[in-house]
């Protein structure tokens, strides 16, 4: 079959698999058989790519502007100048470290064959020869949305895009789900799955390619059990020398129960400081994911990054909106890890582990790359930040959202500065995992004052 292809970022090559299922089969024959009438009139456009590098599928997109029989554009993010002649095609795409890709092909049938010669600057004298395919890019039209109820069979422990979509939706459409607790428990209290944060899902989002940005709009998170699982324990982040002695003993299981009538938590076997502490329940969901690129290879889903993951920030609640950077077509969307309640940061290594009813929309913003996960809600918005330290993910959180005021904003540097130096709230969201998580928030009145601005 022909692969369907993507792009990460600039220059940023990504392996694929030989096949991400039906669907993306599907996606595939309907893009060829509707544009091989009219593709061959014109280069003009968008075409994603399958690079056959030596056996091995590399997966692109190339945007071509075309003038008469002149055109520029993107080859895997590198610019381009070249040329037409009837169905051919000729152009050399430079990358931002100085190497060279020449390209030589021809339309037929609406799929675009070429060869390419790859040359590194530091190395004139050697270059890599490959062949790719690459079919149009089309938008289709927008249906009426469609409700899905879904009954998950199966879970994955890995947030990967070689696992089957068990759903395929449209951009509008909305699905009702469940979610197993993050030791693999329905809401039955039966053992669906092996523990680790198993995963509901991938759901297979029509038209989303690698490059465009999927916004997730969370509807409606509620419990549908009546007890929850922690553990006495602080992590190692969150305690100095000290402390962690004192702690030493901890790490054991805690039962909760949830009052959800009252909305309330309390512990089922309190110490005799606790007996009259309750918590107000706001259930969430630790884990929101797209697949991530196949050749960083899958992570676990106790693990988080660009594609989202196990990114447990509490804010991740019943109306708010996610964005997610598309990296495979289809983006493969993951949920689960659902929480009763949790502090900042997860300071337990666990919060109230249960699993929740999960009701939500899907949308697809085409064109738009994200750099890493953001949050809107009904009072901010919000740049999530992860990281290997605090520190890391503090920086991470800053650059996100800077881009992000300035993408939306049109802000200078010098204006981001002021912005962030008098409205900049920032969370700790997650120091359980591996990355630590920092969110940098902006109130919304403040981007009213910038929307009104740039009225004026």
């Amino acid at each position: 079959m022909l692969n369907l292809t993507f792009q990460v970022g600039k220059g940023d090559r990504v392996m694929g698999q030989k096949s991400l299922g039906a669907n993306l089969l599907c996606m595939v024959v309907a893009l060829q058989a509707a544009n091989v009438s009219n593709a061959a009139e014109s280069f003009n456009g968008h075409w994603l790519v399958t690079s056959d590098l030596h056996g091995t599928p590399i997966h692109g997109r190339l945007d071509i502007e075309q003038q008469g029989q002149n055109i520029t554009g993107q080859f895997y993010g590198d610019k381009f100048d070249g040329s037409v002649d009837g169905n051919a095609i000729h152009f050399i795409a430079k990358s931002g470290s100085g190497g060279t890709e020449k390209v030589d092909g021809a339309l037929k049938k609406g799929v675009l064959s070429a060869t390419v010669v790859e040359t590194e600057e530091a190395d004139q004298s050697h270059s890599d020869r490959y062949s790719f395919t690459a079919i149009p890019i089309r938008q289709e039209p927008r249906g009426a949305p469609v409700h899905h109820e879904f009954v998950p069979s199966v879970f994955y422990r890995e947030f990967s895009a070689s696992n089957k979509p068990v759903l395929s939706v449209a951009p509008g459409d909305s699905i009702h789900t469940t979610t197993v607790d993050a030791a693999g428990t329905d809401e039955a209290g039966i053992r669906r799955v092996l523990g680790g944060n198993p995963q509901t899902g991938p759901f297979y989002i029509q038209s989303a390619i690698p490059g465009d940005t999927l916004v997730v709009h969370l509807t409606r998170l509620r419990l549908n059990r009546d007890y929850a699982i922690s553990d006495d324990a602080l992590v190692g982040r969150g305690t100095d020398n000290n402390l962690a002695v004192k702690m030493k003993d901890g790490g054991k299981t805690v039962l909760w129960h949830l009052d959800i009538a009252q909305g309330l938590a309390s512990l089922q076997k309190p110490g005799p400081h606790m007996s009259n502490y309750t918590v107000s329940v706001h259930p969430m969901l630790g884990c929101i994911a797209v697949a991530p690129p196949p050749a960083r290879g899958a992570p676990s889903t106790g693990d988080s990054g660009s594609y989202g993951g196990n990114m447990d920030f509490n804010e991740i609640i019943e109306g708010a909106t996610i964005y997610l950077p598309v990296s495979v077509p289809g983006a493969l969307l993951y949920v689960g890890d659902a929480h009763a309640a949790q502090g900042d940061g997860e300071l337990n290594g666990n919060a109230l582990e249960t699993s929740l009813d999960v009701e939500f929309t899907v949308d697809v913003i085409p064109g738009r790359r994200t750099p890493g996960p953001r949050v809107e809600s009904s009072t901010h918005i919000m740049a999530m930040g992860l990281g290997g330290s605090l520190d890391d993910a503090f920086k991470s959180a800053t650059a996100n959202m800077a881009g992000w005021i300035a993408e939306d904003y049109k802000l200078t540097p010098p204006e981001i500065a002021e912005l962030f130096g008098t409205a900049a709230e920032y969370r700790v969201s997650e120091v359980a995992d591996r990355n630590a998580g920092v969110v940098l928030k902006i109130n919304k009145e403040r981007v009213k004052a910038l929307t009104e601005t740039e009225k004026k």
